[in-house]
């Protein structure tokens, strides 16, 4: 049995969350500068074009990410997730300020829009390494009894993270004149993630290994084979977890890229062309992040539910809120005014947080010690590239080809439904150790049981 310390956990929670801060920072200011970055970088196309290549940049790295996770993955388990965590955050932090500083379009011709798919695929490689690993890493941390508490701050930094990114977004666009920002406005944004990523750096540098790898290398780790043993073991004895992992991974991030990515553009320019008043840029941008800053507040009251209740019953509640809410969701949206495009957002992120409050400590449970950051890498970036990512690129390709604004909808309720089946065959993991580790408890459970 391993007694956690309150304050190591607190610091291993902290660092683990500011890589999830830096990557959706990104994902924040791409989102909600997209308009912008198409002129900028695609400036000789038509608009609806333009905008649709710059979610393709978007997407582009999203295609990559399995192979990030096949080679940090693996690596995590092999040399420890600390240095693998220390080395995704500055990669990170290193693709963004890199799109902030390459010429635009009008200067370097098609050499712009090439040196910011290089950027995006930096970023998509280091983050293919980093989720998978920032989830093991707080899992192998926490106590038993408190892990969907503590890993539910992971997407307390995700969500920070985007809403970061996106009020210096619409704060530059409110305050700056268009030809200022689309001059050299957008840049600042990108240019912040350098120190933030260091200050990642940093946090991770001075923890320690967590106790269940520590443990693991000081044992049944002196035995290990190689990468490619490890890789053999992942797909030929725990694809049934593979692929029940990739199935929540995709309801939980169709959810998460239609509402984070999608949702800015579907508001601001989908909706105004196919003749609908909408709210506004600025009304609608501002709109998603009050709806941000609520689910902030209720994602870890929900993982701390899931530590009472179980992880199925609010996963599932995820699920069923999918396939029953979305087309309100949606309709709510293009009816238009302040209420109705608040309360549209606002019942797409309470379905959302539902996965992100309980995920993050569902998964790593699914794997034991020696293959868990790989395995959970993997498929969770398998399944994020194919449907996530992709989710802004398949929402303007269906919307513009078949005039259909209720698109969002239906591939949400599909997302739902693979979701609800996925998590009726999961093994429920709340209050019970990792596979293939010794229980966690908090020094206050250890002092209680003495008594």
């Amino acid at each position: 049995m391993n007694v956690a310390d309150r304050a190591v956990v607190k610091r291993a929670v902290g660092a683990a969350a500011i890589g999830n801060i830096t990557e959706w920072y990104d994902f924040g200011v791409y989102g909600y500068l997209t308009t912008t970055i198409s002129k900028v970088f695609f400036t000789d196309l038509p608009a609806p074009v333009a905008t649709i290549a710059t979610f393709g940049l978007f997407a582009v790295s999203f295609l990559i990410r399995p192979f990030g996770g096949l080679l940090f993955g693996p690596l995590s388990d092999r040399i420890g997730r600390k240095r693998v965590l220390s080395l995704t955050v500055i990669l990170m932090a290193v693709g963004t300020f890199a799109i902030g500083v390459v010429p635009g379009y009008a200067t370097i011709g098609i050499a712009a829009p090439l040196l910011v798919l290089l950027a995006r695929l930096v970023q998509g490689v280091s983050t293919g390494g980093e989720y998978g690993s920032a989830m093991t890493f707080i899992a192998e941390y926490a106590p038993d009894r408190r892990r969907g508490f503590l890993g539910s701050w992971l997407e307390f930094g995700t969500l920070t993270g985007y809403a970061l990114g996106a009020t210096i977004a619409t704060v530059l666009t409110a305050v700056l004149t268009p030809a200022q920002l689309l001059s050299w406005g957008w840049r600042i944004p990108f240019l912040i993630a350098l120190p933030i990523g260091m200050v990642g750096l940093y946090l991770r540098l001075r923890l320690e290994e967590t106790p269940a790898f520590a443990n693991f290398v000081a044992g049944e780790g002196k035995q290990r084979g190689t990468a490619r043993d490890e890789l053999r073991t992942i797909f030929a004895r725990h694809w049934p977890a593979m692929l029940l992992c990739a199935g929540l991974v995709l309801a939980w991030n169709v959810t998460n890229y239609m509402l984070t990515s999608y949702m800015p553009t579907y508001l601001t320019d989908t909706l105004p062309g196919h003749g609908h008043d909408g709210v506004g840029e600025t009304a609608a941008q501002v709109l998603q992040i009050v709806v941000l800053v609520l689910l902030m507040f209720v994602v870890t009251v929900l993982g701390r539910l899931s530590d009472r209740f179980g992880r199925r019953p609010v996963v599932l509640a995820g699920c069923l809120g999918l396939i029953v809410l979305s087309l309100p969701s949606v309709l709510l949206l293009r009816a238009g005014g302040g209420v109705a495009t608040f309360a549209g957002l606002a019942i797409m992120g309470l379905t959302l947080v539902c996965f992100s409050s309980t995920l993050p400590s569902t998964l790593p449970a699914m794997f034991p010690t020696r293959i868990r950051a790989g395995a959970l890498s993997i498929a969770f970036n398998i399944s994020v590239s194919l449907f996530g990512g992709t989710t802004s690129t398949v929402m303007g390709a269906l919307v513009a080809g078949t005039g259909d604004l209720n698109w969002p909808a239906y591939y949400l309720i599909a997302a739902g439904i693979i979701g609800a089946i996925c998590i009726f065959c999961t093994r429920e993991s709340a209050g019970r150790p990792l596979a293939g580790s010794a229980p966690i408890v908090s020094a206050e459970e250890m002092s209680a049981s003495r008594r």
